[in-house]
């Protein structure tokens, strides 16, 4: 059961204008919905930017980092902004982000670090971190039920979740072969081109190519990163001894990672289907 709040949202009330009213209201009704959307996304970048270095209450950062996380997502599920089912799916993608962290981090990589302490370091990766990726899945599973989602002329799904299976592994593959991730890339260009998002911010429905939203949202991910490595929650090698602007080449990777969390989404939402069918 949805609370008050998504009722309203997701069915407003008829309103009988044009013109630029009729704008207005579409585009503050698109604000508040993507604010919704972003509720855990929101929350949790603010905690990683308020929390200080060392920690408060004798608690570590990452250790608080972790607590607030779980409370925010518990809190969602008893105030009836998210479904349990939404928090399987996030649950997933905070698997993948964690074990991808994992990789990265270790010695023999050495991609980025943590550099501070915690008694929820596994490996050297503070628990905390996984839910980064799950803010990306939470964001994207809300949207698509505050906006009423609909895809037009989607790749058949095998090869989309082929296509980001092949996106994960190179994520590990490329520090021992070639890093093959603008090829996916072009592949993904050939099978989106034709594919656009249908999305309804108050009672009406506007389209945009969904290749489009990949690279938005990639932009906004990169953004958050680079405030993410300002407050020193982690660090690349290069911004060790002096902060500097995260590569950009991170926003075609955090798109490339939106289309994998989408195509994941998109799976989960059709083997459900699948399952509600068979019963």
């Amino acid at each position: 059961m949805l609370n008050r709040l998504d009722r309203l949202l997701i069915d407003p009330p008829v309103l009988n204008i044009t013109g630029i009213a009729r704008f207005g209201v579409e585009f503050f009704w698109f604000g508040i919905k993507e604010l919704r959307a972003c509720l855990f996304a929101g929350l949790f970048f603010i905690t990683i930017f308020c929390v200080p270095h060392g920690g408060m209450f004798g608690i570590s950062r990452y250790d608080l980092l972790l607590f607030i996380a779980l409370t925010i997502q518990f809190a969602m599920v008893a105030a009836k902004l998210e479904t349990w089912d939404e928090i399987k799916a996030i649950t997933l993608f905070h698997l993948l982000g964690f074990g991808l962290e994992l990789f990265k981090t270790s010695s023999a990589i050495g991609s980025w670090h943590y550099p501070e302490n915690g008694w929820s370091k596994i490996g050297g990766v503070p628990l905390f971190s996984g839910f980064m990726y799950a803010a990306v899945g939470s964001y994207i599973i809300q949207c698509w039920r505050l906006f009423d989602l609909k895809i037009r002329h989607h790749p058949p799904l095998p090869l989309a979740a082929l296509l980001a299976l092949a996106l994960y592994a190179n994520f590990f593959t490329h520090h021992y072969i070639n890093d093959y991730r603008w090829y996916i890339a072009a592949v993904a260009l050939g099978m989106y081109a034709r594919c656009t998002v249908i999305f309804t911010p108050y009672d009406r429905s506007y389209r945009m190519p969904l290749l489009v939203a990949f690279i938005l949202i990639g932009f906004f991910i990169w953004l958050a990163e680079n405030l993410g490595t300002f407050f020193g929650v982690w660090r690349y090698p290069n911004q060790l001894g002096a902060w500097a602007t995260v590569h950009v080449g991170k926003w075609g990777a955090w798109s490339l990672l939106v289309m994998m969390t989408f195509t994941i989404t998109l799976f989960l939402k059709d083997i459900k289907k699948r399952i509600h069918i068979a019963q």
